[in-house]
């Protein structure tokens, strides 16, 4: 049976996907993860998290449109592969902040739409009553 993923699994699968160097497949990646989340998932557990299905695809993308990287002496090469890692973060999360805007707008019209005032979307939350024997 396939392993079940943590938040923390899928941040450290999320990480690995944003610093991939070379060809990006569903294997490979489930190949390098094992070793760092405790066992080998397979390509449906991996897939089925949105997050990780994000940054794949979004790194598939980035793989499309190519990057050449220059011999460079050992410090700079480190120094390279976190730029490259980091800027691949931000693109993602920028492409994620995107899709959660348009997301944003779609509820505020549907709201809008259904007659929702805005005191009732800012209404805070009920107490949660933690002693009960419900």
């Amino acid at each position: 049976m396939a392993k079940h993923l943590t938040s923390k699994d899928i941040k450290i699968v999320v990480n690995l996907i944003d610093a991939w160097e070379g060809k990006l497949g569903w294997d490979a990646l489930c190949d390098a993860a094992a070793p760092l989340i405790g066992g080998r998932t397979t390509r449906q557990t991996l897939s089925s998290h949105d997050h990780v299905k994000a940054a794949f695809g979004h790194k598939k993308q980035e793989q499309k449109k190519g990057f050449v990287a220059s011999k460079r002496p050992a410090s700079l090469s480190i120094a390279e592969q976190r730029i490259r890692r980091l800027e691949s973060e931000n693109a993602r999360l920028k492409a994620e902040n995107g899709h959660l805007l348009e997301r944003f707008l779609k509820w505020q019209y549907n709201a809008y739409k259904h007659g929702v005032r805005k005191e009732n979307l800012d209404a805070p939350l009920p107490a949660i009553e933690r002693n009960s024997s419900e």
